[in-house]
């Protein structure tokens, strides 16, 4: 690949599949690419397992391109099948729209939005659905999509065991239909996208084709899973959220902070903008000396997300922690009703730090949780009530909690 976008993508573990990488490559080198980037507004904010595809359009734009972004209002009212069990709940028009809002505050995060030729715009792909009746739509495109392709798709194969409805098995074509549109309109000619939505994007490349006798691109990125390698997202609940109001930036700063040892190099990698060179430094440290590069790769992430100023005060509020200090500003906090003393794990469960009381008793037995810096060892102790506490849970995580 001797396009320096790709080298860089490559070199960072970006890649993971492409439609016809020597023809990306071509046409990266001809000139400047427009390119897009869609999610649907299920959630009112991005989460970590958004960030691979997010940085890779950061990467895109700095190298002279221009992102498009596009915001699913009418996908999103169907319902993407892949990778699910189930069919997605239904969302009004008011949680749509409020939705959209959060999203385009978490991508202003990572690109830049803006007139200029390399500047983002956003989309809603709602503005042209919409304007489709069920005939006009299927006298357009209905025979541009045959059943057995379409049933080829692991989406839908996936599904198909669980009672895909009629409304979900359209997803494909509608987003096809995007990729056609945005072709059309803006000479897009490049669309990114998750592993998971590979067959759904493959379908725009072939539909520009059908249509326009042109050829566009895809390319994929691999999914960015947890410690027990599962899809990072907010249906499995262990989302890590880019909005302030959902994560705060000292949370999002110890996701980082707690990165597993032999994820480091990755996350340094897709991330940080930190050069290759000192990445490769970074990634030898074996021991204790890898604290340091989590710590670099906790400051470099949130400083991406939330500013130079939020993540020093992440940083300064950890390391107070960590060293037994009071500095308990930005850590986050919690509100809760407590008038009288209460079971500690009543107490633990109410403030939400472990989802029961069996997993909150076993960390207690494990001598895993303090309060206001006290070890609770007796799963039978009670907690009194008091303006401010400090419940720390294992090594890195703190929690104010403020008793009304």
């Amino acid at each position: 690949m001797q396009n320096e976008l790709l080298k860089e993508l490559d070199a960072r573990g970006f890649i993971n599949q492409s439609s016809n990488l020597d023809g990306l490559n071509d046409a990266l080198n001809a000139g400047r690419v427009v390119g897009y980037w869609g999610t649907d507004p299920t959630g009112d904010s991005l989460h970590v397992g958004h960030l691979a595809s997010l940085m890779l359009m950061r990467w895109f734009q700095k190298y002279g391109h221009k992102p498009i972004l596009l915001v699913g209002g009418a996908t999103g009212r169907v319902g993407d099948p892949s990778g699910r069990d189930k069919g997605r709940p239904m969302l009004t028009d008011v949680q749509i729209e409020h939705n959209c809002a959060g999203l385009r505050k978490s991508i202003s995060k990572f690109i830049k939005f803006g007139d200029g030729a390399t500047d983002a715009i956003m989309v809603d792909n709602y503005d042209w659905m919409k304007g489709y009746s069920h005939m006009e739509f299927l006298r357009e495109y209905g025979t541009d999509f045959t059943v057995p392709r379409m049933l080829s798709m692991e989406s839908v194969r996936r599904r198909l065991e669980n009672g895909m409805t009629f409304l979900e098995f359209n997803y494909m074509t509608f987003q096809a239909v995007d990729f056609l549109t945005l072709n059309k309109k803006y000479n897009c000619t490049l669309q990114f996208c998750g592993a998971d939505q590979w067959g759904n994007s493959v379908m725009g490349v072939e539909l520009v084709r059908k249509k326009l006798g042109r050829e566009v691109f895809v390319l994929s990125t691999a999914l960015i899973t947890d410690s027990r390698g599962e899809k990072i997202g907010k249906s499995a609940g262990n989302a890590v959220w880019v909005n302030e109001d959902k994560t705060t930036p000292y949370e999002y700063y110890q996701y980082f902070r707690n990165t597993p040892d032999d994820l480091v190099e990755k996350f340094l990698k897709i991330f940080t903008e930190i050069p290759l060179d000192e990445i490769a430094r970074l990634s030898k440290l074996q021991g204790a000396e890898l604290n340091s590069a989590k710590r670099i790769l906790a400051f470099a992430a949130t400083e991406i997300a939330h500013g130079h100023a939020a993540a020093v005060a992440a940083e300064s509020a950890a390391d107070a922690l960590f060293a037994g200090g009071a500095n308990a500003e930005n850590v986050p906090s919690v509100e809760i009703e407590m008038t009288d003393k209460m079971g500690v794990l009543d107490f633990l469960v109410l403030i939400k730090l472990f989802p029961s009381k069996s997993e909150a008793r076993r960390m207690v037995e494990q001598g895993g949780v303090q309060i206001d810096g006290d070890k609770v060892t007796d799963w039978k102790s009670v907690v009194v009530p008091r303006d401010e506490i400090m419940v720390q849970k294992g090594k890195k995580v703190f929690l104010k909690v403020i008793c009304k």
